[in-house]
């Protein structure tokens, strides 16, 4: 499309790590009473992982460690307590599990339907600047992070209550011991700071290039029949080698900074267990410390280190589903430029006249397509818009259902500015046949019917003849059940294109744009697509954009559009006589069509 703008360079996106994270706090808000039980759950679970180590280093001091030997009464009754403390322990690890996964899978499919909800909301010119993979990796590879990062919560909650716990446990065992074994944290701490900045920039590059490679990929299949048939396969390979191969740098620039960081987390912990090690044994010969109260000590040194040892990857986790949620964000958080007016209102009674009112637009404000451009069609008439490629003849049926909305001037019908009009009942009332026909995978009836799905058989079997498509469609294996292809591959351009007018058709719209919509079928049948336009278009406001004089031919008036202004109007036998610009404009796009 000449006339729209290129897609943006996505890799410059600013990223809100608050805003990402206000995410998903809303979204756990949401979920209180689920994530209140879970927390329960994962409190239980850690004190159970606290109270088995103080339960063995009371079992020691009291029932085994004794001068007359083991009573062995009171050892039976603590083993029983420990294996209770463990029962209640696993079932409440079974329990956090289950709500976690619970609680995160809710919070993914949320994000999802708002995530599409806004997508489907967006107005066209969002499109035009962002790749379709970007979208798709949000919706996919983003969402699943922020899922990973939501069931990690209780899990991680219950380490941050255990460190907690087992440090206020250490102070009762012995208080210089307990301080002693903190001392490698801060170091810990600092390190944590300088891995999580270092990690942010090279996280957020691997899910942007991610996107990247989803665009590439998804263009690559959507226009697959183009590459085979320019055999440009190789080049293609090329172009997502290279997506991929930046994708792999940045990756490995991530796994560096794992290989240097993760072991320290482990490594220090581990010095710092050494040291308490040789200070609580000299403590325990002392007299100081009992051996219970040392093995106790010990143990709860073990869980206190062990969050700690996992920081690197909850770090990394974190940072990712971060960043994910931001990328979330920066689509959520967009407005659409074109919106409903707060007291909108219906189209009035009318016959459909639509008048253009000094309109000027451009796809980037400083480049109008259209200037102070003006047209009357007067209702029930069909007008022809004719002109050289990029002279914003797309654009005249793109604002006129307010797929955009004008830099300045109005445009209305039935004497009623469109942009006080209610979006769906404009947009019901304006029916185009575009020249790119979509069709969905469904049945032939659905893909009419999707712009009045409550139409019956018969309304649908109606507008495909008049879209002269009955005969062809009758002759599919299973008539109007028949399921096409992606895209409606499976039939040709002509064929797509007789799906499309019956489905304008059946909408029953006050005005109707023909966006070339001749362009993908042969002379012979172009005829019977004119005559069934010929009926379509019978009392009906008609804007015709097409390059074919034959098309040319069903309007009442030809205008003659250049430098995104009407330069001229009349029928065409009086712009042939009267303009030469006309006959030149005539003579290249028929050569271009032709």
């Amino acid at each position: 499309m000449a006339e729209n703008g290129h897609h943006h360079d996505a890799a410059h996106e600013e990223l809100d790590l608050w805003a990402g994270w206000r995410l998903v706090a809303d979204e756990l808000r949401r979920q209180w009473p689920h994530l209140a039980l879970v927390l329960f759950c994962a409190a239980v679970w850690s004190g159970g992982r606290i109270g088995i180590p103080i339960l063995t280093g009371y079992t020691i001091d009291r029932a085994i460690d004794l001068p007359g030997g083991a009573d062995m009464g009171l050892l039976l009754t603590l083993a029983l307590v420990v294996v209770a403390v463990a029962a209640v322990q696993g079932a409440a690890a079974s329990a956090r599990r289950y709500l976690a996964m619970r609680i995160s899978y809710r919070v993914e499919a949320n994000l999802r339907t708002a995530l599409y909800n806004r997508v489907n909301g967006l107005s066209f010119d969002y499109y035009d600047k962002t790749a379709t993979g970007q979208l798709m990796s949000r919706a996919s590879a983003d969402l699943h992070e922020i899922q990973q990062l939501v069931v990690t919560i209780p899990i991680n909650t219950a380490f941050l209550l255990m460190a907690i716990g087992a440090f206020v446990a250490l102070l009762t065992v012995h208080v210089w011991l307990a301080i002693a074994s903190m001392a490698v944290y801060p170091v810990v701490s600092v390190i944590t700071m300088r891995f999580y900045n270092r990690l942010f920039s090279a996280t957020a590059r691997v899910q942007q290039g991610l996107g990247d490679m989803t665009d590439a990929v998804e263009e690559n299949i959507a226009g697959a029949r183009l590459v085979r048939s320019f055999g440009r396969e190789e080049h293609e390979i090329k172009r997502v080698g290279a997506v991929v191969e930046e994708i792999y740098n940045d990756q490995m620039e991530v796994a560096r900074l794992r290989t240097i960081y993760t072991p320290l987390f482990a490594f220090l912990p581990a010095i710092g267990q050494l040291v308490i090690l040789a200070y609580g044994g000299w403590l325990v010969l002392e007299g100081s410390v009992t051996p219970g109260q040392f093995v106790a000590f010990f143990q709860l040194l073990t869980i206190l280190i062990w969050p700690m040892q996992g920081l690197g990857e909850i770090i990394a986790s974190g940072q990712r589903a971060m960043t994910s949620a931001a990328r979330v964000w920066n689509v959520i958080r967009t407005e659409p430029t074109v919106q409903e007016r707060p007291h909108a209102r219906s189209l009035p009674d009318g016959a459909g006249e639509v008048q253009f009112h000094d309109v000027t637009f451009g796809y980037q404000p400083e480049r109008p397509v259209l200037r102070h451009f003006d047209l009357r069609v007067p209702a029930g008439t069909a007008v022809a818009l004719i002109g050289p490629t990029g002279c914003g003849k797309s654009t005249v049926a793109r604002l006129l259902s307010r797929f955009y909305d004008t830099n300045n001037g109005a445009i209305t019908i039935d004497g009623t500015d469109i942009r006080d009009l209610k979006l769906r009942e404009l947009r019901r009332n304006v029916g185009i046949v575009f020249e790119d026909t979509f069709l969905f995978s469904d049945s032939i009836r659905n893909n009419i019917a999707y712009g009045n799905v409550d139409a019956s058989d018969d309304e649908i079997e109606h507008a495909a003849e008049i879209a002269q498509a009955a005969e062809f469609i009758e002759r599919l294996p299973d008539g109007y059940d028949t399921v096409v292809g992606e895209q409606g591959f499976s039939l040709s351009g002509g064929q797509r294109q007789r799906v499309a007018i019956a489905r304008a058709v059946l909408m029953q719209p006050r005005v109707l744009i023909l966006d070339d919509a001749t362009s993908s079928v042969d002379a012979r049948m172009e005829e019977e697509i004119r005559n069934a336009l010929r009926r379509v278009m019978e009392g009906r406001t008609t804007i015709i954009i097409s390059h074919r004089l034959s098309t040319i031919a069903l309007a009442d008036q030809v205008v003659l559009m250049d430098e995104g202004r009407v330069a001229d109007m009349g029928t065409h036998t009086e712009l042939m006589l009267s303009n030469p610009r006309y006959a030149e404009v005539l003579g290249q796009v028929g050569a271009t069509s032709g």
